[in-house]
């Protein structure tokens, strides 16, 4: 299966646009002629598809097709990148050259550039079947393409039963918004050191916001998901989920009331909550910035930094998931990497440049939006693993505090750990009861602190629905997160109104 997609990107992606194999090796020759520690061509052709309903019309619908070619080279800590937005030979060569400017300003010093010669004169491909070394251990999504498995009126009928369906479960609903968007992305990336590796990525996503009326109060709720498949996975039952989970979600924010404020005792659910864990965390666990002693967690490792229990992974390599990749954008498999161990801080997410420079393994966190970004270490699924604790059992042992169900937007500053999160759905706790939803909670503290203050781990980890997008740099790009049912006893502040 992989040596048919090897084949089916090469066909499509180089020789349908007059490129070859051949052609990439002589432009990585071109830029060898000084000393590289690393350099790639990343070739890429992206098809995109959205649709937006709102109150029973088709708001817009859009198409574009994106293909081009970046070319880096790394030496040191110095990157030479360039790109253009054409897939052809003469553009693949220019974007090459730029890049050995870029590197001879540099002063680079020139190395023996490999033979890549034949004893005819003939370019040859690295040794391998599938024209390279990057084969794949295990497919993690089928290569279809999500574009072209539904006809666009069947699209249009898909968000319009999300509608019907809204309005069918309660009367108070009086607006429904759904969206849906496919991608099919190709990408062929050619190194250096003679790897070559190819990749088909699917990717889907549904989107279901409802507002909810009740005399003069009105309130949102919102679910979806999705993951690298094709729209066939949404059907009537899962049509069905999203939009009970956004009316769930809108009626009760009609009952809740303003959220108190202060220090205290916070139980965050499972599933979407783990986006707190992905940015108060996550990125402080990338490699550039603990290369860059810039993150909270520099210089620890081996040292604890979270309470026992506490074992944060991040995995690449989950079939099917949104944030999951065959490869990374370096021809690396995706896998496990395990970064917080019980408590004890093991590693960090690495990418080819700094897993060198840090002298650590590379665990196949290269990322890249598109051919015209640089890569830089990302996350991928990062999730906590579970605890032993019956998520009734954390719930009832909370004697005054909020339970926090669900997340919105949020902010982090890794340098210090700190971090500010909006509560879409959360309840205040009495006596080990939910007595009633609250509104306006924000939920504020230190990553690497809160991370000490966990007393009770949920056996119900799980990741969200497939809708997680990750900033960073300027670049975004699809994740996962998740995490169990957690207490937090302490390094937590709500904002809301005074208790």
């Amino acid at each position: 299966m992989m040596q048919n997609i090897f084949q089916d990107v090469s066909r499509k992606l180089l020789h349908g646009n007059h490129l070859s194999e051949e052609v990439l090796i002589k432009a990585l020759g071109r830029i060898g002629a000084h000393h590289v520690d690393y350099a790639d061509i990343y070739c890429q052709h992206t098809a995109y598809e959205s649709w937006h309903l709102d109150e029973g019309i088709v708001k817009s619908g859009s198409f574009q097709i994106d293909q081009g070619v970046g070319v880096r080279a790394v030496s040191g800590e110095k990157t030479a990148f360039s790109y253009a937005d054409s897939l052809t030979a003469d553009a693949v060569f220019q974007a090459a050259d730029t890049v050995r400017i870029i590197g001879a300003e540099g002063c680079l010093k020139p190395v023996r550039i490999p033979d890549l010669k034949g004893k005819n004169g003939l370019i040859r491909l690295p040794e391998g079947d599938d024209g390279g070394n990057g084969r794949i251990s295990a497919l993690l999504y089928e290569s279809v393409n999500p574009i072209s498995g539904m006809d666009s009126a069947a699209k249009v009928a898909l968000l319009n039963r999300v509608e019907q369906l809204a309005k069918a479960a309660d009367p108070r609903i009086v607006q429904v918004m759904a969206g849906l968007a496919c991608e099919h992305d190709m990408i062929y990336i050619a190194r250096l050191d003679g790897k070559h590796a190819a990749d088909i990525r699917p990717l889907v996503r549904l989107s279901v916001t409802v507002i909810a009326q009740q005399g003069t109060r009105r309130e949102q709720g919102h679910a979806g998901g999705g993951g690298r498949f094709g729209v066939a996975y949404f059907d009537e039952a899962k049509l069905k989920e999203y939009v009970d989970a956004a009316v769930k979600q809108a009626l009760i924010n009609l009952e809740a009331r303003p959220a108190p404020a202060g220090e205290m005792t916070v139980v965050l659910g499972n599933g979407w909550p783990g986006v707190l864990l992905h940015e108060a965390v996550g990125h402080g666990l990338e490699g550039d910035f603990n290369r860059k002693q810039t993150s909270a967690f520099s210089g620890r490792l081996g040292g604890r930094v979270a309470a026992k229990g506490v074992t944060v992974i991040d995995q690449g390599d989950l079939a099917g998931r949104r944030g999951s990749l065959n490869i990374d954008d370096e021809g690396n498999e995706t896998r496990r990497t395990v970064l917080i161990e019980d408590g004890i801080l093991t590693g960090y997410m690495q990418d080819e440049t700094n897993a060198r420079l840090m002298g650590m393994p590379v665990t196949g966190n290269g990322r890249r939006e598109s051919y015209s970004s640089a890569v830089m270490p990302r996350m991928t699924n990062t999730f906590m693993e579970n605890g032993s604790h019956d998520p009734q059992e954390i719930i009832a042992s909370i004697d005054k505090g909020i339970y926090a169900v669900n997340f919105g937007g949020g902010q982090v500053d890794i340098t210090s750990g700190k971090f500010v999160f909006c509560a879409s759905e959360a309840w205040w706790v009495e006596n080990g009861k939910p007595q009633y939803p609250v509104k306006g909670a924000t939920i504020i503290g230190n990553g690497p602190e809160v991370l000490k203050h966990v007393s009770m781990i949920g056996n119900d980890t799980a990741l969200d629905g497939g809708v997680g997008v990750c900033g960073k740099d300027g670049q975004s790009v699809p994740v996962g997160v998740g995490q169990p049912t957690l207490r937090i006893d302490a390094g937590l502040t709500v904002g809301g109104s005074e208790v």
